[in-house]
């Protein structure tokens, strides 16, 4: 009987995600199971929304921040074999060596990995994982998969996933029912660490579906870029080697044309003459000074006394003179 309901709640689970398939007629390119994903993203959703999220908001209530931090430093030790394995396989031996000391300084100096003693000693600490180690030897990606309980995935990482669990030390720990609980303390202290992520996430994110698949993509993009020596091959060009626009002085570009237009004239054969015969009788002097004016472009205004005075209190228009200032003045007697 137990085994019929079984089965009877996995045909109705299979139907709901083949619903599901139906309801995007124009999946996003890249992401061809659309449908099928945004119904289990719901799903999770959901037991995320009425489950994990309330445990995870009293895990943080009653546990204080000291015990979680060092719960994280002890299932974060215990994932740098996952990452070590993974490094050793891509042939990254300088990489699988720090994880692996780091391993062993923290199970014996950080009290079997309560406190991460490693990245005191300047160790660094690295990300990958087995769907990683296939795409950096040309297995392809696949299509975008939402796996329900799990999360975002690629059919890759899916396949990644499969080899996390057997290499996982937790996995091996007896009776089974100490290991699943280590699992589930894992799984409550990650959310619980998450808590102000998935905030942010609900008060910014219009789609968070759209949101959360193209953040695990390009974040997946770019550590697989970072295996392959791409460095920062995978991010935008914002284009930093183009020329700078050229903002003109409008006043300036326009004073320039007419100040050098009269003493072109100046300077041709000939110019002082015709105008000595075409002008009013006037002064030498003066004859002198308007010559000088255009040909130099530079104000005749004469100079501003900066001691002040009835006779500069007019200030031409041309002329920026600081504000005169009065201090007190005292005398040692």
């Amino acid at each position: 009987m137990q085994t019929m309901r079984v089965r009877f709640t996995a045909l109705a689970f299979g139907a709901a995600m083949l619903a599901g398939c139906a309801t995007v007629q124009t999946p996003t390119k890249g992401d061809p199971l659309e449908g099928l994903n945004r119904t289990v993203f719901k799903f999770n959703d959901k037991v995320d929304q009425y489950a994990l999220k309330p445990v995870a908001k009293g895990y943080v209530y009653i546990t204080p921040q000291p015990i979680r931090d060092s719960v994280t430093n002890f299932f974060s030790n215990i994932g740098d074999v996952y990452v070590a394995a993974n490094n050793l396989l891509q042939l990254k031996i300088t990489d699988g060596v720090e994880d692996i000391m780091r391993i062993v300084i923290n199970t014996t100096f950080g009290v079997g990995g309560l406190f991460d003693v490693a990245t005191l000693a300047k160790l660094p600490k690295h990300d990958n994982d087995l769907g990683l180690t296939l795409g950096h030897y040309g297995v392809p990606a696949g299509p975008y998969l939402v796996l329900p309980l799990f999360g975002p995935s690629t059919v890759r990482d899916a396949v990644g996933s499969i080899g996390a669990y057997y290499v996982n030390p937790l996995s091996y720990i007896h009776p089974d029912g100490l290991s699943w609980a280590l699992y589930g303390v894992n799984i409550v202290n990650t959310r619980a660490n998450l808590l102000g992520a998935s905030d942010v996430l609900e008060g910014a994110a219009l789609d968070k579906y759209s949101f959360v698949r193209n953040a695990y993509l390009q974040r997946r993009n770019y550590l697989l870029s970072q295996g392959k020596g791409g460095g920062n091959a995978s991010l935008p060009d914002y284009g930093d080697n183009a020329p700078l626009p050229k903002y003109d002085d409008v006043d300036g570009s326009a004073a320039a044309p007419a100040a050098a237009a009269p003493a072109t004239a100046a300077s041709a054969p000939g110019a002082a003459s015709a105008p000595a015969s075409a002008a009013a009788p006037q002064s030498a002097s003066g004859a002198t000074a308007a010559a000088a004016a255009p040909a130099s472009g530079v104000s005749t205004s004469p100079p501003l006394d900066m001691n002040g005075g009835p006779e500069n209190d007019q200030v031409p228009a041309d002329q920026i003179v600081p504000p005169r200032l009065d201090f007190p003045s005292f005398k040692l007697r």
